[in-house]
């Protein structure tokens, strides 16, 4: 019995040499081949979340920054031919994005979408003409500003349309944005009442209404409203600002350090004059 417990243990020590041999000898040859291949895949990952790591901030998916838009707002976003974006919206965050060592990721959708996004953090900012107002700060964080957004008044030519009598007019607008809920308040609050606005998926869709003789005027942001007035004859605007306000990007409301980190890059970006060349090449000064 001795005889047999010891070669059996001879056996299973011979056994035991041959498995570690034959699991080192793969690991020698696996480790120099993985690691040259992951190196120029992975150099480029590194340096983009390098800026990150040191900032302290976080991004939903490391290396990008996902910008959730509605890209019916011309000349802030708006679809190119190519169908890529484009617009201020678009080149200020595409600036961001490459100060903060990011690749920015634009996601499009209807407005109200897009503002919930950044709020349960589904995107990491939301960029759409987007202004400052205290319900929002309630819900989301916001950069400084960096454009005045002033919203104006389109109807019909020769139209008996006002200032003075827009609370007598049926106004188009699009659904969430500002120009709808000012026009959608109370008469208390400064506003026209609900029974005197109809909201619209965008922008377009109200104008097209104004022309088919739906509503008297649509209330939307200067710029998208020169833009269609340019391309629909027969319209025109009021004189004068119906109200201005700021334009700021919206951040979550738990990511502060993010929120800190967009402010230092809009920051550099309006001391070094690359904001206002954006603004400049889409809105000419008059």
């Amino acid at each position: 019995m001795k005889k047999l417990v010891a070669v059996l243990l001879s056996c299973l020590m011979v056994m035991g040499m041959l498995a570690a041999c034959g699991s080192s000898a793969p690991a020698e040859t696996k480790a120099p081949e993985t690691t040259a291949a992951a190196a120029p895949e992975t150099t480029a990952a590194a340096a983009e979340t390098t800026v990150a790591a040191e900032a302290g901030f976080t991004t939903i998916e490391a290396g990008k920054l996902i910008m959730s838009t509605n890209a019916t707002f011309p000349p802030y976003e708006m679809v190119a031919d190519d169908g890529s974006f484009e617009g201020i919206d678009v080149e200020i965050a595409g600036a961001i994005a490459k100060k903060l060592g990011l690749e920015l990721v634009v996601d499009d959708m209807d407005f109200d979408a897009a503002l919930l996004a950044v709020q349960q953090g589904k995107s990491d900012i939301v960029m759409a003409g987007v202004s400052v107002t205290d319900e929002r700060l309630m819900v989301m964080n916001f950069s400084d500003s960096y454009a005045t957004g002033v919203q104006t008044v389109i109807v019909k030519e020769g139209s008996d349309v006002t200032m003075d009598n827009l609370g007598e007019k049926m106004i188009g607008c699009q659904r969430g944005t500002t120009g709808y809920i000012y026009a959608s308040d109370s008469p208390e609050n400064g506003g026209y009442g609900e029974d005197h606005v109809t909201a619209f998926d965008n922008g377009a869709s109200a104008v097209q209404a104004l022309m088919n003789g739906q509503v008297d005027c649509v209330i939307i942001d200067d710029a998208p409203a020169q833009e269609f007035v340019a391309a629909n004859p027969g319209l025109t605007t009021l004189d004068g600002a119906w109200v201005e306000e700021e334009y700021a990007i919206g951040l979550n409301k738990d990511n502060t350090a993010l929120l800190d980190a967009v402010n230092a890059a809009l920051a550099e970006l309006t001391a070094d004059g690359t904001v206002q060349a954006i603004v400049d090449k889409y809105i000419s000064a008059e």
